[in-house]
């Protein structure tokens, strides 16, 4: 949702283009939707070290439990990182929107002006763990495998994929149902491949903790199965010495401890059972960091501000279901989230409201349609209610309050709202135009999610509204979810700089009404649906820029959701047993390509702390620090296909 996450590489290589009389096919060692490769003669990325040692350990955190090593099935808990253990076709670097550099493939081959086909031209040198060799017959395997044994929403994600050929060892061809589909290419190029040979006896479909085989820089070290899992680096890994490769994947040793909950797992950092910790509480980011090892100088936080969409947190109302198949119920609702209260009494002031579905980046639509907009928009608004034909053409910004926490004016006008609409207030309770209560239940799955959680539900009690807040556990959650069994709940939507295909998945009809999917607000509208296939087949970066901004609108307008908080920035707190390049990606913290190294003096405690060459951390004994060697934990910047978090 992500915002689609991708994984990264890059390889030197040619341009060859080729013309014809019925199309320009061109061969390149690159994918480029709608930009220029910058890296084409690099040797190694400039955010990375090329000397970095090899060595030590990165360890993280995560929460629940797990149950399968197969994260492309969509079935039960996929384990966290294990997406290290696979290459894709082709990879992108961490400072470039919509450019792809080689890794399993060396080059690619398809008409950038009428995209109906892409051939991949693969790496005869690419080896999976064990040694075999990456063939097309995997690549092929594993593209069958996605259509056909993957989860629904995967499986929609590649719709438009007619066909996979093999054409000889190391070329593979897909040809797409669609006349032009610029964006196929790279979303071919950037999922995992499956060794066809590892998967001869096992099903796919099902779920797994057996050793997956891979062509990534790691392998399986030790599985606890539900509490740990460890990953070692492969040091016969193929594609190391490749520019992109060049000062990555430096730690020897990668594990992730499962925890409860967040509030136990930072209880874990604090003792040094893990090494790296991604904070997203602004309480603790603000008052927990205390503790003796950060007085100590031990301990360091960490600020990254980045250049992508903000992941955005919101409410969601599930248009399936009555009354919230009403967009004038819904609209009133909104004016019951009471962000300015919320930021100063539980966030210290540390988030933004999101007016955005793509905050933080050139796609947000932001003050009134341009006059382009408007041409694209004059055709479309006819077809939509005169409330959305209203939000679509505004200057958008969601209610705000006056931080009191009465939130008084808002509730007032949500009453209004609620009037004019024919609902009704009898000794204190809401009833629709038809005479039945207005009963919601709210699913959520984290603790943490209570305490934001409440303030709404009191406002929305205020307006007459029964709310049940129902929490479940991760199983229970999930299959609810799944066959969207709720009224509301949360999510946290990932969204990219180049979007495309995934917006479907996310608003599009069709996958409103397939379980499985990520349309968890049931949207159905035929003028979204046009405007995402206008996005999908967008010429260049203007135009997609234009029909993401159009989309944005549209969502905001038709009330799907409540957008309630982000920010621009990632959070970290860790150990000091790490070191990192001077220059910083884009858009992304590259925290794979940090490396162990010995602790620089602190200047605040004056103590020079552990060395960490074979990755070493410390221990409180009451009175003084001790250095010890460290159990390994697992940090992750390589991901599959994003979804959104809920």
């Amino acid at each position: 949702m992500h915002k689609l996450n991708f994984q990264l590489s890059l390889l030197v290589g040619l341009s060859v283009i080729s013309h014809s009389v019925f199309s320009a096919q061109q061969t390149t060692s690159y994918i480029a939707i709608h930009s220029k490769p910058k890296y084409l003669e690099m040797m190694a990325m400039p955010y990375a070290n090329p000397n970095a040692p090899k060595g030590g350990l990165l360890s993280q955190a995560a929460q629940g439990t797990f149950d399968n090593l197969n994260s492309m099935n969509g079935k039960g808990n996929a384990t966290e990182g294990v997406n290290y253990l696979f290459d894709t076709l082709m990879t992108q670097s961490l400072d470039e929107v919509g450019v792809l550099y080689p890794l399993l493939a060396q080059k690619v081959s398809f008409d950038p002006e009428k995209t109906q086909s892409v051939t991949f031209y693969l790496n005869p040198k690419a080896r999976f763990s064990n040694g075999q060799a990456v063939t097309a017959a995997d690549v092929k395997f594993s593209f069958d495998a996605y259509q056909t044994k993957s989860n629904l929403g995967l499986q929609m994600y590649l719709a438009d994929l007619a066909k996979t050929e093999v054409i000889n060892a190391h070329q593979v061809k897909f040809s797409f149902k669609s006349t032009h589909n610029p964006k196929m290419p790279f979303i071919l190029a950037t999922l995992p491949i499956y060794s066809k040979v590892d998967w001869q006896k096992r099903d796919f479909s099902r779920i797994t903790l057996q050793p997956i085989i891979g062509s990534g820089p790691y392998v399986v070290e030790r599985v606890d199965p539900g509490r740990s899992i460890s990953y070692k680096r492969n040091p016969n890994y193929w594609a190391k010495d490749l520019p992109i490769n060049k000062g990555r994947y430096n730690f020897d040793r990668l594990r992730y401890v499962y925890y409860r909950n967040w509030d136990i797992a930072f209880e874990g950092f604090k003792s040094g059972q893990y090494t790296l910790h991604e904070e997203t509480n602004p309480k603790k980011w603000v008052t927990d960091y205390r503790f003796p090892a950060v007085k100590a100088g031990l301990v360091s936080q960490y600020k990254f501000r980045h250049h992508n969409p903000i992941a955005t947190e919101s409410y969601v109302f599930n248009t399936r279901r009555k009354p919230l198949n009403d967009i004038r119920f819904r609209q009133a609702l909104t004016y019951a989230y009471d962000f300015e209260w919320q930021n100063k009494a539980l966030f210290y002031g540390q988030y933004q409201r999101l007016q955005s579905y793509f905050e933080n980046s050139e796609l947000a639509a932001t003050g009134r349609p341009s006059k382009t907009e408007l041409e694209l928009l004059k055709p479309l608004l006819p077809k939509l209610s005169s409330l959305m034909q209203q939000g679509v053409l505004a200057n958008w910004k969601y209610p705000v309050s006056d931080a009191s926490g009465f939130n008084r004016q808002n509730l007032l006008t949500a009453r209004q709202l609620l009037i004019q609409a024919g609902y009704k207030v009898k000794e204190g309770q809401l009833f629709t135009p038809e005479g039945k209560k207005v009963q919601l239940e709210f699913l959520i799955q984290q603790d943490g999610k209570q305490r934001t959680l409440l303030p709404f539900i009191r406002n929305l009690k205020k307006l007459g509204i029964a709310v049940n807040l129902r929490q479940v556990d991760a199983p229970q959650y999930l299959e609810r979810t799944r066959r969207y069994d709720f009224d509301m709940t949360t999510m946290s939507l990932p969204q990219s700089l180049n979007p495309g295909n995934e917006q479907t998945q996310f608003w599009g009809s069709i996958a409103a009404a397939q379980d499985g999917n990520y349309n968890y607000a049931g949207i159905r509208n035929p003028v979204i649906d046009q405007v995402i296939s206008k996005l999908v087949a967008s010429k260049n970066r203007e135009q997609q820029v234009i029909y993401t901004r159009i989309l944005d609108r549209l969502l905001r307008a038709g009330y799907y959701q409540i957008p309630t908080y982000g920010k621009g920035e990632n959070w970290y707190a860790y150990w000091n047993m790490y070191q990192q390049p001077k220059i910083k990606p884009a858009l992304s913290s590259g925290i794979e390509y940090w490396w162990s190294g010995p602790r620089t003096k602190d200047s605040r405690s004056g103590s020079a702390g552990c060395t960490s060459g074979s990755a070493r951390r410390s221990r409180w004994t009451g009175s003084t620090w001790m250095c010890r060697p460290a159990a390994s934990t697992a940090w992750s910047a390589r991901t599959a296909p994003a979804r959104p978090r809920r």
